[in-house]
Formats: structure tokens, C-alpha cells, sequence
């Protein structure tokens, strides 16, 4: 860090009424403050680490960049100091998978995904892989692009307290070990290819648990801590003239449609037995038969993480007025975490241009995504999903699985867990619990057989836009309550300590 940039970042804290230690920055471990110190220094580098990561996108989906991605993540583990890193066939998009032994009695798993959903260039205020910093009022400094949050930001954060232990010269706490994959945004389809390897499930075995690094902090500074979240299935039902034996085997003129069938309807009437006449309801034929309702404690949590939260805030930023059915906020809340859901992401059918052009089409396609709860499990949906548009009469909808998981869930007195709650404490940043989360992450590869590990997500620091135009991570807060990018490594090497003391 430069003598300016230390100067500015001082009086921008002290006009702010801030002290110019954070925090977090209280703990007296051996070497930390070493560690915090390059944490600062390498600023600018740990900034253009991240820059040039957005950079090289992998998308699963369109194959771009499998390969090239996964030996790029590969050589960003070693640079950080893992002593060994190598790429691992999947079936599909490559893995990762890197090991750093300091010679430590506690061993922990993070995992990394180094793929992102596509874009559309035109929809983004600036060039969604340039990663520029702009200014977002209320917030401080951000990076735009593609990644930035969604999650090589957090990743890169991480990767940053790292290369802090390694040129401060002072020894990792804990040994680490690394499992990255290519192909999260579509299902993780292949990633229990990777972490059942003899090797690679014998390091995860020495681990007291895996975690995700993610920018979990809300603008009041709370960090809300994930104990579970939904499994999904991402899904395409494929209507066509052909397989169904009847409607066009091509797109045919408009005015036939008095005397041929049309597959676009016919997919339509298929999907609307898929739910309620309410439109949200999911109504497939045993669909809730293995749901399992929210315990005592995990409706405690809830109601701790609904008291903590804003409602009106949540509310703007979904851009809606009312929750289903104008329930209240803690009744939508148990909602959101029990129920499973069938969604339809995007309908795709004929002619889509301007105007409009006379055409009985010849095949349609719905993408879906069904979002579950324990006890569901992906394979189950599946059949259920088959088995009833079969028995309605669309059994010769094409059922596409692109790929998915089943849910995930960890005991809140985990080793795991209780070191995260304790490095928030001792930063004295405010924190509740989330019985589960509505998203999705592929910890069941790790909560399940045959690991049965403890997993999660942690980290400070904000961002959003995942998914979406103008993906943004925040790299210098103007905010006292919530965590620059900086501070987001120091966090992390404060949890690398933590972990280390509950092992002694």
C-alpha cells in the first residue's frame, strides 16, 4: 500500500468517526498482525488478482474456457502457497483440487467454483469483464463484472490472507485443503466425480469441515450464518411435433391451426398440472411426501434472522410490494425456508423478433428450475416429476436434466459453525443464524455420503447483482458496519486462527 493510499484510507476513517483500526482487527495471534499488515499492502495486488481473474470466464454451459479455467484456478492455489494443485477430469468441466500442509493438527476444506453465468454485454453500464471500480452511493468503492460477487470476489479474498501468511513469512495456522469445480451454475453435474477420488476424499476425510467463501453481510453490518440451504434441479421440458406423433415436425403457417395440433400448447397444458390453480403451490403427485417441517429451533433461527432484517429493504430490492398470499414478513420467511418450489425460468418457442410472424411452431422448450427441502433428494424429484406427466398424458415431453442436487443441512454445533460464530464475535460483527437458505450450493457432496461432513458459507463484505447485469463487490466501504475487500481477507485469516484454537 502506498503512503498516500495509507494516508487517505486514515483520514477517511477518522472524518467518518471511525477508529483506524477496524474492529476486527483485535485478536493477538501469533504473527497476525504481520498478516494484516501485507493484507494492506498487497491491496492493489490482490485488486488486479481479482481484475484479471474476471477476466477469463468459464462457462459451463457454452463451453467456453473448461480447460482454460481450470488451470487457471490451478495456478491461482499455487501461487497462493498450496504445495500442490492439479486439475481432475469431472466428465464434464474440469475440478481442482490443491493441498497446503503446515505441518498443523487442524485440517480445513474451503471450496471454490470458478465458473459464472453468461451475459449480455449490452444490458451492463460498464464492460462486464473489465472489472471496473466505480463509486455506489452508500456503499464506497466497487468492483463491476462478472464474477465479482458470484464468487471469485470472496474466492479471491481468501486467496488474498493467504498470500499475506506467505509474504508476511508466517506459518498457516491450519493445513488446507481445496476442491474447485466449473460447472456450479449449471447443477454441479459432475462434482461428485471429483471429491470421491481416493485422494481427494481421503484430505477432505482430515477436515473438520468445508466452507464457501461469500460476502454474507448486510448493509447494517449483520452476517447471517447459512446452516443449510435448498437442493435444485435444473430442468428443460421439450415439446416437439415429432416426438409426440402429432402437430408439426417443423414450423408450419399460422392458418393450419384449425386442423393440426400445436406442441406449444401441448407443453402448456402440461406445464400448468405441474402446479395449484394459485400458480405457486407445486402439485406434482407426491411431491411433498418426503418434506420435512422446520424443527422448534430452526423457526427460532428464522424468527432471530426476520427481527434482525428489514423488511422494507428486502422488499426494495426484489422490486416487489407484497409476498404471496400479503402473508407477514415472519410467515413468508417460513415460507421461503420450507417450501419446495417449481419455477419456470424462461420459455422458448417460434418466432421471437419484432413484429410478428404467422407460424404453428413444431417444438417448444420450457426451462425449469424445482427447488428442494430435506428430505427430497434430486433423484426422487426426477422420477416424480416423469412419472407424473406421463400419467397425464405427456409422456412424450422430454424430460432434460442439465443438473442438480439435493439439499444440504449442518449441525449449528459443528466444530465448523462455532469457529465461524466465534471469529465474528471477536471481530464484534453482529450475526444471526439461517436455519437454510433459499439459494442453492452443492454442500450435499460434502453433508452427504459418503463424507457426512459439516459445510457452510462464510465471510463478510457485500455484493449483489448475482446472476445479473451490473454484478458488483464491494472494494473499499465507506460504511463503517461493513467489511472492504481488505478487511474480507482479514476476516478470513482471523477464521484460519480460529479454527487452529479449537483444536488445541
Amino acid at each position: 500500500m502506498t503512503r498516500s493510499r495509507a494516508f487517505l484510507n486514515l483520514a477517511v476513517m477518522l472524518a467518518a468517526g471511525v477508529a483506524a483500526v477496524p474492529a476486527w482487527a483485535a485478536p493477538g495471534d501469533p504473527g497476525r498482525d504481520k498478516v494484516v499488515a501485507a493484507i494492506h499492502a498487497n491491496h492493489d495486488a490482490t485488486v488486479e488478482r481479482l481484475r484479471d481473474w474476471i477476466k477469463l470466464p468459464t462457462i459451463a454451459n457454452m463451453n467456453i474456457n473448461h480447460r482454460e479455467g481450470a488451470e487457471y484456478m490451478r495456478k491461482l492455489a499455487l501461487d497462493a502457497g498450496f504445495q500442490q494443485a492439479r486439475v481432475v477430469d469431472s466428465g464434464g468441466v474440469p475440478g481442482v483440487f490443491a493441498t497446503l500442509d503446515a505441518g498443523a493438527k487442524q485440517t480445513v476444506a474451503v471450496y471454490f467454483m470458478y465458473d459464472v453465468k453468461h451475459y449480455e454485454p449490452s444490458e451492463w453500464t460498464s464492460p462486464p469483464l473489465e472489472g471496473r471500480i466505480v463509486d455506489r452511493p452508500g456503499e464506497g468503492k466497487v468492483m463491476i463484472g462478472r464474477g465479482a460477487v458470484n464468487q471469485k470476489g470472496p474466492e479471491t479474498a481468501f486467496l488474498a490472507a493467504l498470500h499475506a501468511f506467505k509474504a508476511a513469512g508466517v506459518k498457516l495456522p491450519v493445513n488446507l485443503v481445496l476442491v474447485a469445480e466449473g460447472e456450479e451454475e449449471i447443477g454441479s453435474p459432475n462434482f461428485h466425480n471429483v471429491v470421491t477420488q481416493p485422494d481427494v476424499r481421503a484430505a477432505l476425510e482430515k477436515s473438520v469441515g468445508v466452507f464457501i467463501p461469500s460476502p454474507n453481510q448486510a448493509i447494517d453490518g449483520n452476517v447471517s450464518l447459512l446452516l443449510g440451504a435448498k437442493g435444485v434441479i435444473e430442468v428443460q421440458l421439450v415439446s416437439s411435433g415429432e416426438k409426440w406423433g402429432r402437430g408439426p415436425n417443423k414450423d408450419i403457417h399460422s392458418s393450419l391451426k384449425a386442423n393440426v395440433d400445436s406442441p406449444v400448447w401441448h407443453l402448456i397444458k402440461a406445464l400448468n398440472t405441474l402446479v395449484a390453480e394459485d400458480g405457486q403451490t407445486p402439485a406434482i403427485d407426491g411431491w411433498f411426501e418426503n418434506v420435512k417441517p422446520l424443527t422448534a429451533r430452526q423457526k427460532e433461527l428464522i424468527a432471530a434472522d426476520v427481527a434482525a432484517s428489514n423488511e422494507a429493504d428486502d422488499m426494495k430490492s426484489l422490486g416487489i410490494k407484497h409476498w404471496y398470499k400479503n402473508e407477514d414478513y415472519l410467515t413468508a420467511s417460513y415460507r421461503l425456508a420450507s417450501q419446495p418450489t417449481v419455477n419456470i425460468e424462461g420459455l422458448v418457442s417460434g418466432y421471437t423478433g419484432p413484429g410478428g410472424k404467422t407460424v404453428l411452431p413444431g417444438k417448444a422448450e420450457a426451462k425449469l428450475d424445482l427447488r428442494l427441502v430435506p428430505d427430497m433428494t434430486k433423484e426422487e424429484a426426477v422420477s416424480k416429476l416423469k412419472a407424473h406427466l406421463a400419467k397425464r398424458g405427456f409422456g412424450d415431453i422430454e424430460v432434460i436434466v442439465s443438473g442438480g442436487y439435493s439439499p444440504t443441512q449442518t449441525n449449528e454445533n459443528s466444530a465448523l459453525i462455532k469457529a465461524e460464530q466465534a471469529t465474528l464475535a471477536a471481530a464484534k460483527i453482529p450475526m444471526t443464524m439461517s436455519a437454510r437458505s433459499a439459494g442453492s450450493w452443492p454442500g450435499v457432496v460434502f453433508t452427504g455420503p459418503p463424507l457426512n461432513m459439516a459445510a457452510g458459507q462464510f465471510g463478510a463484505g457485500r455484493g449483489g447483482g448475482a446472476h445479473a447485469p451490473d454484478e458488483w463487490l464491494l472494494i473499499d466501504s465507506t460504511n463503517p458496519k461493513t467489511a472492504g475487500f481488505d478487511d474480507q481477507a482479514v476476516l478470513y485469516a482471523d477464521f484460519l486462527y480460529e479454527v487452529a484454537r479449537a483444536g488445541r
